[in-house]
């Protein structure tokens, strides 16, 4: 799935640690999504949404019909 998590973050000013903290996984986890080897739960996509102030959806593209 492609996203934009990396993009925001940098953004924001952020390390992908303090990410990690901030919505409750590890950096690696962070690494994993931003490369796009790792899905997140819909859990933490929301977690990820709600500390960005952004829909799902301006993070996350599911490639459908791709």
């Amino acid at each position: 799935m492609k996203n934009n998590v990396r993009d925001r973050r940098e953004h924001a000013g952020e390390s992908q640690a303090e990410l990690a903290v901030a919505v409750g996984v590890s950096r690696q986890s962070i690494n994993a999504i931003e490369r796009g080897r790792y899905d997140p739960s819909l859990e933490l996509a929301f977690k990820l949404a709600r500390h960005y102030e952004c829909a799902i959806e301006d993070l996350f593209d599911p490639e459908f019909g791709e």
